[in-house]
This record gives structure tokens, C-alpha cells and sequence, in this order.
């Protein structure tokens, strides 16, 4: 049969086919092939593609596409390993000699140098390591996730718990005292309970209650507070003892609460809202032998894929592909890498002063976000006096001093020796401790903390501590996005730039978190797929 000539106002089937999935995407384009007979069936099953619910890419097969991912942090590492199992062929560089990035355990040889050329050799017990980032897991981060399908064991880190102490200092009465939580807790309940109900009963509310609800607000408020029958709040055995109940005719001696004037001033209840928020669970997990164990079993699985020592000097892009030049640091030379597409996990900081082909948008964009003042720092002492002498096992003090907070190992109890966090601290005071030398933090921390545990002089050993503004390929904890931030910048950092893709803890609204770094590698992944099967 005679071929029919192709009018003016006709397309070729590419030409349709290329329309259809600019407008409709990939489901749309191969949903017209297979329409066509265009497809095999094994060919449709093999190139059909939905937006993974699971992130299950492994339907489809890019093989021959380069992705080049500059971090091995927790956002590279998720990229990698998800385009990997869809075919993708990906090179990781990485500055450092490890990867993980923030999601850093120290052990004993750990060394770090920081900004300004202060060196540092961790000298802990072996066996023992500090979280210098991440410490804790939400139960419902997709962390976990990971955990459980590479096979990290976990186990619970109690976030909260009522036998650490409250302590500040110029705050009435109760400056320098230390207070059980629970005490705390309870005083500052019963005596709000009280003025409630009594206001219910006295009408002083404006509340559309009939009189038997006001009858159960008041019976719930009574519970709440532990308040006596003519609704006067006199102290609660949640506050705990001064005298342990025993046995037969030893019923203890409860401790007497505090003023109420006395309560309210000390401050304590500021400190309420930060132990009970949406991330800040009373139980959370971290992974068994510190938090580097999720970064490992990540590297195990795409560690072949990168190079380590290797520094970002420029980024190049066409509308072709990337090219990134970067330096070995263990031989000196200068190479590069090419690929279709880039992942730029960098935290901003950094990033800003690499040279990049962004746009303008783009470059102004990463300049301009601020990131977090936060330090750490890790004490090891000989004998686990906190639970020896006080009964505390995991959760934490907090104090409005400069080291702010102080957490109690969550593992191995009863064990002869322990690492304290001596401090986990921001803003300001993170900034006035990282200014010091070593071994002033270190005496900072002790003075601090022995107001709360005296002794932390005659039970300390070592230490080692973490300035994150002053740790080089970081240079802070974490984005800390301004309202005006997220409105003005954010918008374009979660946009490709041409063929580079931002990702990391930064490019999502859980910030500090590794959930964030893997939630933004994981729309990343989804993006970039999406594209190559349009294109």
C-alpha cells in the first residue's frame, strides 16, 4: 500500500508522543504506547512507572543513567541506595575519610580537627562511644524504616525521665536548688488544678458549661491536680518521698510541696513543653552501638560507590549533564566526574562558597539560610554515680545554665563505667562555650554540672566535645529557616536547578533530624525518575 503523505497540519508519532508526555507524564506516555502496540506486555510492565508509595523503584531499570551525589551523609547515602536498586548507576564523592556525615559516633581514636586548627583525639574506654549529631529516633520517622529493612538492631532511649533533676540559677527561692522533676511536675499541676477548679466552682469562668459538666471539669481537675476534698492542692506522692515506703507499718513520708509562689517563680515550667512535644516522645530509639550503626549498614550497601577524600572544588552543568571537579586529598590531583543529573546533599554553609553554575535565584538562595549554633560535649567517668547515688537510669537534667542539658546513658546499666552528654546546648551559649579552648569546655561543663552532681570531680575521667559551626564540610547543626526563609528561598532550594538537585535535612520541614535528610533524598529520587522517563 501506498504510504500517505504527512500534511502541515498532521504530527509524526513522535512528535504525539513526546506532547503527550510533556503534558501527561510517563504513566500517560506509556499508557498511549501500549494503545498503540507500541509495547510488548514485558515491555510495559518493565517501563510503566507509578510514584512509589514505598519507594520500590525496582520495576524499572535506568541502567546507563549517572547520577554523581556530592555527600555520603544520610540524604547521599538514601539517593544512592534507592536509584541504585532502580538501575541508576551513581558515584558518591565525599570529603571526608567516613561516611554518615552529622550522624556521627565517637569512639575512642576518633579524631577531628576543627576550624582554626584545633585537634582533637578521642580518649573514652574502648567498648564506649558519644553521639556528637543525632542521639534519639521518633517512633514514627521513617528512620526506623531503614533500620529494620537493613537489619539494625535498636533499642528504646528513654527520653523523659521524672528522676533527673530541674536546677536554674537567679530564680528565687529554689535558685540553686536541685529539684526531682517529678516534685516539680507535680506542685506546678496541683496548684493550676486548684485555681481552676476553684474559678469552675466560683463561676469566674466564662465557660458554656451546664452544672454537670462544671461537676466533672471539677472531678477531673481534683485527679489532675491530686487535690484534697475541699479542692486545696497539699502535696502529691508523685512528687515522691523524703522517706521510701516500706514494709508492714513503714507508709514513708511524703516530701511537702513547695510555695506556690516559690513553684512559679523557679522557672521549671518552661522547661514542661519541651519534654512532651510532637518529636520529643517520653520513649523514643537509637540504634544498638551508637547512631553511626544506620550510616553504616547504608555504606555497606553502596559504599563501592564512593570515593572517599574526595573535595567538591566546581560544579559545572549543561543542558546535557553535570560535570563536578573535585580534589583527591590523599594524592593531591584534581579529577572530575560526569553524569546526567547531581545530588547536592552540601550543607548550605558549605555549599555557598563552592563554585557552582547556579542560577542567581539559586545562589542567593543557598547564601542566605542560617544555620544552627549547637555543640556537645561527652564526659566519660569511672563509676556510673548517677545510678549508684540516685537511681537514674536515662532521661536527662535541665538547667537554664549554659550547658542547658545534661543526658544520662540510656544503655548498659549497671555497668562500671558511663558516658554523660555534659552538654547539648544552642544558640548563644553554644557559641560562647565553642570559643573556648578544649580543655575550657571541658572545665566549663564540669563547674556547671557538679552544681548538680558534686561528684563529677572525683569520678571524671575524659572528654570530647563538638563545636558544629567550627566542624569543616558542616560549619552548623542544622538549616534554621525563618519564617521570612521558608517564604522567600525555601521555594527555590526544593526546585531543580537546571540539572542539580538539593537534598539533606535542609531541604524539609524536619529539620535536625536524619528523617528529614532521607524524606528529601526520597522526593529527590522520585523528581529525577520522573524526568528520565518523560524524557
Amino acid at each position: 500500500m501506498e504510504k500517505t503523505p504527512i500534511q502541515e497540519d498532521q504530527i509524526t508519532r513522535r512528535q504525539f508522543l513526546t506532547t503527550v508526555g510533556k503534558i501527561g507524564g510517563s504513566a500517560a506516555l506509556f499508557s498511549v504506547m501500549g494503545t498503540l502496540g507500541l509495547l510488548s506486555p514485558e515491555t510495559m510492565k518493565a517501563a510503566d512507572y507509578t510514584p512509589p508509595s514505598k519507594w520500590d523503584l525496582t520495576s524499572t531499570n535506568r541502567n546507563g543513567k549517572k547520577i554523581i551525589i556530592l555527600g555520603a551523609g544520610i540524604a547521599g547515602m538514601t539517593a544512592a541506595y534507592e536509584l541504585g536498586m532502580a538501575g541508576y548507576q551513581c558515584t558518591i564523592l565525599e570529603a571526608r575519610a567516613r561516611a554518615g556525615g552529622r550522624a556521627w559516633s565517637v569512639r575512642r581514636g576518633t579524631t577531628v580537627t576543627e576550624i582554626g586548627g584545633t585537634k582533637q583525639v578521642a580518649r573514652f574506654d574502648n567498648g564506649m562511644y558519644f553521639n556528637a549529631g543525632p542521639m534519639r529516633i521518633p517512633q514514627f520517622h521513617v528512620t526506623l524504616d531503614y533500620a529494620r529493612k537493613f537489619g539494625v538492631p535498636i533499642e528504646p532511649f528513654n527520653n523523659v525521665n521524672e528522676s533527673g533533676y530541674y536546677y536554674n540559677e537567679g530564680v528565687g527561692e529554689l535558685s540553686g536548688v536541685k529539684i526531682p522533676k517529678r516534685q516539680a511536675k507535680a506542685d506546678v499541676r496541683g496548684y493550676v488544678a486548684e485555681m481552676l477548679a476553684k474559678a469552675v466552682n466560683q463561676n469566674a469562668l466564662d465557660l458554656p458549661l451546664t452544672s454537670e459538666e462544671k461537676a466533672k471539669l471539677v472531678a477531673y481537675l481534683k485527679t489532675e491536680g491530686d487535690l484534697s476534698a475541699d479542692l486545696f492542692y497539699k502535696g502529691s506522692e508523685r512528687a515522691g518521698y523524703v522517706e521510701e515506703p516500706g514494709g508492714k507499718f513503714d507508709a514513708g513520708v511524703r516530701k511537702d510541696p513547695f510555695s506556690l509562689k516559690a513553684i512559679i517563680n523557679s522557672g521549671f515550667g518552661q522547661f514542661f513543653s519541651s519534654e512532651y512535644s510532637y518529636d520529643q516522645q517520653m520513649m523514643m530509639f537509637h540504634p544498638v552501638g551508637g547512631m553511626d550503626q544506620i550510616a553504616k549498614a547504608f555504606e555497606k550497601r553502596v559504599g563501592d560507590h564512593i570515593e572517599y577524600h574526595a573535595e567538591v572544588q566546581e560544579i559545572k552543568q549543561s543542558s546535557e549533564g553535570v560535570r563536578i571537579l573535585y580534589k583527591d586529598l590523599n594524592s593531591g590531583a584534581n579529577k572530575e566526574v560526569a553524569g546526567e543529573f547531581c545530588i547536592c546533599t552540601i550543607p548550605l554553609p558549605v555549599l555557598k562558597d563552592i563554585k557552582a553554575d547556579f542560577s542567581p535565584e539559586m545562589s542567593t538562595a543557598i547564601s542566605k539560610i542560617s544555620y544552627a549554633s549547637a555543640g556537645k560535649i561527652g564526659l566519660q567517668f569511672k563509676r556510673r554515680f548517677w545510678e549508684e547515688d540516685e537511681q537514674i537510669y536515662g532521661g536527662s537534667s535541665l538547667t537554664n545554665m549554659d550547658i542547658a542539658n545534661i543526658y544520662y546513658p540510656p544503655t548498659d546499666y549497671f555497668a562500671k563505667k558511663g558516658i554523660l552528654l555534659g552538654y547539648y546546648t544552642f544558640g548563644g551559649s553554644a557559641d560562647k562555650i565553642g570559643k573556648m579552648s578544649l580543655a575550657a569546655r571541658e572545665d566549663y561543663a564540669i563547674s556547671q554540672g557538679a552544681k548538680i552532681h558534686p561528684q563529677y570531680y572525683k569520678e571524671f575521667e575524659t572528654s570530647f566535645s563538638v563545636d558544629w559551626k567550627k566542624i569543616k564540610y558542616n560549619l552548623g547543626g542544622w538549616a534554621s529557616y525563618t519564617a521570612d526563609d521558608r517564604k522567600n528561598y525555601y521555594p527555590t532550594l526544593c526546585k531543580p536547578d537546571g540539572r542539580i538537585y538539593l537534598a539533606g535535612e535542609h531541604i524539609s520541614y524536619i529539620t535536625a533530624w536524619q528523617a528529614g535528610a532521607i524524606e528529601s533524598a526520597r522526593k529527590v529520587v522520585t523528581e529525577i525518575h520522573e524526568r528520565v522517563m518523560k524524557e
